[in-house]
């Protein structure tokens, strides 16, 4: 049985939190720090796979999820479940997600719920589906809410939608929505900055720093960050230089 690391206030500095591992001081990974002292007030658990696998999972109760998700007072809601690299195929996924569900159930919540995609940035709808999850809710371009209740009275939670009337809080050019949940973020809205300044267009950043912020605002499901031309929605991922040439930017 691999060992599981519980991310705590306390040993954060010692353990990091997976991600920009090799950044350390740097703005996406101190942002990302930051972030998670506020969440831990807020119920967020994160464990790292130990033993020298690579993977791990980042989740919150569903009143403060940084997903444009609502309604999910009954439910923990996973942000992030990754496992990557030699890890991979080990069945790595499911003791993750099974604990997961074990902390939900002893803090008393009615169920789980993810926010899953076929693109990049969040897991894949398969791990779930074969673990008695059901899809409640999609959205474009492959979001998908997934939910496993653990009680019948468990209130289903529902994405918050308005994705296009959101996406006009840029009308002009160029812009981004982020947050700092994610320290990859700080990266990806430097790049979209660069590309409107060589393309002459005005750059626009919209800082989303509450979950309410999140559920109100959002263009897309995934909450953390976006990028918008003209008031509407480009994509909810990071833009490589070939990226923006394919999309005509």
């Amino acid at each position: 049985m691999v060992e599981l690391i519980t991310v705590t206030p306390e040993n954060v500095e010692k353990t990091g939190f997976f991600c920009k591992m090799s950044a350390r001081g740097k703005p996406g990974y101190e942002q990302k720090k930051s972030w998670l002292a506020e969440r831990f007030e807020e119920g967020l658990e994160m464990r790292l796979l130990g033993d020298g696998e690579r993977g791990f999972v980042e989740f919150i109760p569903g009143d403060f999820a940084w997903r444009a998700i609502d309604g999910a007072k009954d439910f923990m809601v996973i942000h992030c479940l990754w496992v990557v690299g030699k890890s991979k195929g080990m069945g790595f996924g499911k003791v993750l997600l099974e604990e997961v569900e074990r902390t939900a159930k002893e803090r008393g919540f009615k169920g789980v719920a993810a926010l899953t995609s076929g693109h990049t940035w969040l897991m894949g709808p398969d791990l779930l589906a074969g673990h008695g999850y059901e899809s409640v809710e999609t959205a474009e371009p492959s979001f998908d809410l997934m939910v496993k209740r653990f009680a019948d009275d468990a209130r289903m939670p529902r994405l918050s939608g308005r994705w296009a009337e959101k996406a006009k809080a840029i009308p002009e050019g160029l812009g981004v929505f982020r947050t700092d949940q994610c320290p990859y973020t700080d990266d990806a809205v430097k790049a979209v900055a660069e590309r409107a300044k060589l393309r002459g267009l005005n750059f626009s950043e919209i800082r989303l720093s509450t979950a309410k912020d999140i559920r109100e605002r959002s263009p897309t499901p995934y909450g953390t960050y976006a990028v918008v031309k003209q008031g509407e929605l480009l994509t909810y991922t990071y833009l490589l230089p070939r990226d923006f040439d394919k999309l005509g930017l």
